[in-house]
This record gives structure tokens, C-alpha cells and sequence, in this order.
């Protein structure tokens, strides 16, 4: 008899086990990993997404674009979240244009230098100039703020300046957008780069930072929008190409559309298609 009901017992376990493991079975589930510049939009979009589809749950993790194209190639994430264009040996992933973004030079409010060539810029970053003074600033030393490698900031700022991360002179080397405000917030004789929209959101917020034209073009979000600033990029989703998960397609569709607009405003982002 015990023998009996021990074999019932199993073949229970066993009958529970696979219902839980049934294909077809709704997810409820939602990773995403990669970018700390997609990654505060995300989590506004996620919150909004979970509340019209109840028993959802989004869990949005940072770590820079290259963690978000790891993750999804690898399955450690359902959608990755890339702040850049995908690169040629990419290709098995699928892009997913969620918003359009730019990258600025900031300095402290009090530094009185207004402009940077990008010559000067260059010859800044690689150690060819160390000193304010030299480009019209005060008798000071300047402090170079770098990204970290894996960072898609670092990548556009390198390409876009025809530079390697090697050739980068730096005093300190940051992870996110908001590390590099702090940055230069305490520190008034650095230098650094980060999101467009970060950076206008900080300084109308109080923070003491002054964000650089870009050949003679004011980097603000109307410039952005209208296509003018010339260091920018749109940000993504990116998943495993052909990927058919139905609850992963409809986030990225939620995020892509009208019903996120305004989300990615606050953000100070550009919407796509608007």
C-alpha cells in the first residue's frame, strides 16, 4: 500500500511538473539589460506596460550596450537595450528604433570657456592641451572625464572624433550619464561628455553645468529634433533575429508607439515618427 501511494505521489509530481512547463504557455515575465541611457525610459515604459497587462512583470537591469547585446545573443535577456547602431558583426540580432538621442561636451557653469573646436576638443581628450588657459579659459588644469570601455557613448564619441580609447588622456573614467554630470557638478576644471537629453535635464534642474555647441550648433533637443546637432544616434531594443516571443515583440511594439511618446519627452529624448 505504501509502495502504491509513493508511486501515485511521483507520477503526481511529475503530472504538475510539466503542466507548469506546458508549451504555448502565456509568460509573464520580461528581461531587459544593457544601455544606462535607455535604461530610466524603459523602466517609465515598463511600469506603464505592466499596468495595462496585468500579472506582467518588467525587470529593467543597467550595464552598458555591449552587456545589452551579450545578454540577448546569449537568452540572459529577452530584449537588450543598445544606445547605438548596430555594428556589422551584429547581424544576428534584430534592431528596434525606439528614440532618437545626441551626445554633448559639458563643462562646470563656471568655467568661461563657450566654444571648443573639435580640433581642440581632440587635442583636449589626447593631452596635447592641458591647461584652461590655453583655449581661453583660466590658469587651471583640465580634468578629463572618459567613459568606460563597453559604454556606446564612448564608442560614438571615439568614432565620431576619429580617436581610439588608447589615445584618451584621462583623469577619471565613469560608467553612466548621471556618474559623469556628478562629475563635473564637483569637479569645476573637468571635462566629460554624455546624453544630450541627461545633461539639458540636469542643468534646467539646478545643476551647475554648461553643455558645448558642436560646430557652431547649440546642442539642445530642438537641434536634435530638427536634425541639425551633428553627434547624434538613436537609441534601440534589440533581440535574437527571427525571435517570435510574443510578450517581448509586444513591449517593443508598446514602447515604439504613440502611447509612449510622451515617456520618452520626459526623458528628454526624441519619439520616433513624431
Amino acid at each position: 500500500m505504501d509502495r502504491t501511494w509513493a508511486v501515485v505521489a511521483v507520477l503526481l509530481v511529475f503530472a504538475t511538473g510539466c503542466q507548469s512547463e506546458k508549451p504555448g504557455q502565456a509568460r509573464s515575465k520580461l528581461t531587459l539589460s544593457g544601455a544606462s541611457t535607455l535604461a530610466p525610459l524603459m523602466s517609465e515604459v515598463a511600469r506603464r506596460f505592466e499596468a495595462q497587462n496585468p500579472g506582467v512583470r518588467v525587470d529593467v537591469q543597467m550595464g552598458g550596450s555591449s552587456r545589452g547585446v551579450m545578454d540577448a545573443r546569449q537568452g540572459l535577456a529577452d530584449i537588450g537595450m543598445v544606445s547605438r547602431d548596430l555594428k556589422p558583426d551584429e547581424s544576428d540580432l534584430d534592431a528596434h528604433p525606439v528614440a532618437r538621442d545626441g551626445i554633448c561636451i559639458i563643462l562646470h557653469q563656471s568655467n568661461p570657456v563657450a566654444s571648443l573646436t573639435d580640433e581642440q576638443i581632440v587635442s583636449i581628450f589626447t593631452g596635447k592641451i592641458t591647461a584652461w588657459k590655453e583655449v581661453g579659459g583660466a590658469d587651471k588644469p583640465i580634468v578629463v572625464v572618459n567613459k568606460a570601455e563597453g559604454r556606446s557613448t564612448l564608442e560614438l564619441f571615439l568614432h565620431h572624433f576619429k580617436l581610439k580609447n588608447s589615445e584618451i588622456k584621462a583623469q577619471a573614467v565613469i560608467g553612466d550619464n548621471q556618474q559623469g554630470i556628478k562629475t563635473v557638478e564637483n569637479s569645476p576644471e573637468s571635462i566629460g561628455y554624455v546624453s544630450i537629453g541627461a545633461a539639458e535635464f540636469a542643468a534646467k534642474h539646478g545643476k551647475p553645468l554648461k553643455l558645448l555647441p558642436m560646430a557652431g550648433v547649440e546642442a539642445t533637443l530642438d537641434n536634435l529634433r530638427n536634425g541639425s546637432f551633428p553627434l547624434a544616434r538613436t537609441l534601440h531594443l534589440v533581440t535574437k533575429k527571427g525571435q517570435q516571443d510574443e510578450l517581448a515583440l509586444k513591449f517593443i511594439s508598446f514602447a515604439q508607439s504613440p502611447e509612449a511618446h510622451d515617456l520618452v519627452e520626459k526623458q528628454y529624448f526624441i519619439p520616433l515618427g513624431k
